[in-house]
């Protein structure tokens, strides 16, 4: 199976989709190499990394969902490389 690293990363302005943010992400915890959420309560925004090592149709098939919540932005920055396990 051929894999790629990629960060998806999260703006959440929309705190009632966070429970659905959680839920995707979870939903993709055998991929998941590490998350990272920060709250910004100064804008009243919170902001999520994650690393995930999975194919290609995993990837964008998440990012793609997160983004269409509602409040929810989504962007996915891809390595270079591949790997197959």
């Amino acid at each position: 199976m051929e894999t790629r690293v990629a960060v998806i990363s999260i703006i959440l302005e929309n705190s009632s989709s966070i429970a659905e943010v959680n839920k995707l992400i979870s939903d993709c915890s055998d991929y998941v190499v590490g998350r990272m959420g920060i709250p910004y309560k100064k804008r009243g925004i919170s902001i999520i990394s994650v690393v995930i090592d999975s194919p290609q149709d995993v990837i964008s098939t998440l990012s793609g969902k997160l983004g269409k919540l509602e409040g929810v932005s989504a962007k996915t920055a891809y390595s270079k490389y591949t790997f197959n396990d």
